[in-house]
């Protein structure tokens, strides 16, 4: 009579295909993602998306893709606060959308204490621009494009001069953050933003990659290896400064 004192072990529930669980994820990961697993990596960088529209106070309607401010705030305080996080990279493709929280996302991207490096995909547009400038260095695709133009509600004609007035000086705090936060110019800002005849029954100026970095509005033009050796650097040079300082 043949013994085996040590008899095979069972796999564990999660080694186990036929596991309820794992099966579970995998599903969820091919519904979310189209693949049935995806890298793992213990990374000191945290990547930030501002992917469709820029939602703020007024909820936009279901069949929208959205960034919500108030999703984004909370993974900033937390990348902030987290010690294992060395450097954040905001990757944008986005359309613009409510002024006032993109110019709070873009506040909060400006004052980490940890190097931000931005990314524009696609496209980085309206409230887009300074959230695309509020890091320590951006870079912009070859074929993606920046529109600025003045800041507007509905189309409609405005009236009231008290709402005129409200909406130029709401534009002028994305003007001077743009100006402060890149290498371009309030007056050469401006004068993209009212640009006429370059925008189909509207005034404003479309940038393309290279032309965002002619203007000093973004720093250079590379993708996504470009973007990360950047961050790399600039989170060694951080740490050299602390060692130094210690």
């Amino acid at each position: 009579m043949l013994t085996n004192d040590n008899p095979p072990q069972q796999p564990s529930p999660d080694e186990n295909p036929g596991n309820d669980d794992s099966k579970k994820r995998i599903l969820d990961t091919i519904t979310q993602l189209g693949q049935t697993n995806v890298p793992q990596l213990e990374s000191n960088i945290y990547c930030l998306s501002i992917i469709g529209q820029v939602e703020g106070h007024v909820q936009l309607p279901p069949q929208n893709k959205t960034t919500k401010y108030e999703h984004i705030i909370p993974q900033l305080v937390a990348a902030e606060q987290n010690k294992k996080i060395e450097g954040v990279l905001v990757i944008l493709n986005t359309v613009g959308g409510d002024v006032e929280a993109g110019l709070a996302i873009a506040e909060m991207i400006s004052s980490l204490s940890k190097p931000v490096v931005t990314l524009v995909l696609g496209g980085g547009h309206s409230i887009g621009v300074p959230i695309a400038v509020a890091g320590r260095y951006s870079f912009i695709t070859e074929t993606a494009t920046m529109t600025i133009h003045p800041i507007r509600l509905t189309g409609l004609v405005i009236s009231v001069p008290q709402t005129f007035e409200y909406l130029d000086k709401m534009q002028d705090r994305v003007i001077h953050f743009v100006a402060r936060h890149s290498k371009i110019t309030e007056e050469k800002f401006k004068d993209l933003m009212l640009r006429t005849g370059e925008l189909t029954r509207d005034i404003g100026t479309n940038v393309i990659g290279a032309d965002a970095v002619k203007y000093g509005l973004i720093d250079e033009v590379g993708g996504l290896g470009k973007a990360i050796a950047k961050l790399n650097a600039l989170m060694d040079s951080v740490r050299t400064s602390e060692q130094v300082m210690q």
